[in-house]
Order: structure tokens, then C-alpha cells, then sequence
């Protein structure tokens, strides 16, 4: 599976999501996905990256489930779990960690 369609899965996942939705009105969610691909492809190869969600005023809570819902597409296509953990910290804002 390409790192855009794992993207695909997990922008879905936001989206349905009723408290985080609202903060994707008006976005422009291919650009977004872009973006994540991205920074996905780099965090999982061990690369540094950025994370876009931090521009979007989202509190703690809803920036970890937005990572947890990262966490999960991962682990149901069985990425290896040191992917996953370099995945979490890049969009955990633990760049480098």
C-alpha cells in the first residue's frame, strides 16, 4: 500500500470523526494529504518532518487522536512497530525524539 492511499485511510478517519470534522470545513484535503504523505514518507524512513495538524487550533487531546488514528491504519497493515513509534513521535511534535 502507497504512502498516499495510507493517507487516504487516515484523513477518512478524521473526517468521520464529529468533534474533529468541523476542523477540516473549508480545507483543501488533497493538499493536506500532500502534505501528511509527505511527512509520513520522511517520519517512517526516519527523516525529519513536520507535522500540518499543529497549525489547526486543535487542543492536546484531539492532536493525539489524530495521531492515534495514525497509529491504527499502521498497525492494521502491519508496519513494522519501530515505523510506527517514528511515525507517532514526528506527529507527535517529538521531532528528533
Amino acid at each position: 500500500m502507497s504512502v498516499q492511499e495510507v493517507v487516504g485511510r487516515w484523513l477518512r478517519l478524521v473526517v468521520a470523526d464529529a468533534e474533529l470534522s468541523p476542523y477540516l470545513i473549508g480545507v483543501d484535503l488533497e493538499r493536506l494529504g500532500a502534505h501528511l504523505a509527505a511527512g509520513l514518507a520522511a517520519a517512517v524512513d526516519g527523516q525529519p518532518a513536520t507535522d500540518p495538524w499543529r497549525g489547526f487550533g486543535l487542543s492536546e487531546e484531539q492532536h493525539r487522536r489524530i495521531v492515534d488514528y495514525l497509529a491504527g491504519v499502521l498497525w492494521a497493515l502491519d508496519v513494522p512497530d519501530e515505523r510506527i513509534a517514528r511515525a507517532r513521535r514526528t506527529f507527535a511534535g517529538e521531532v528528533g525524539a
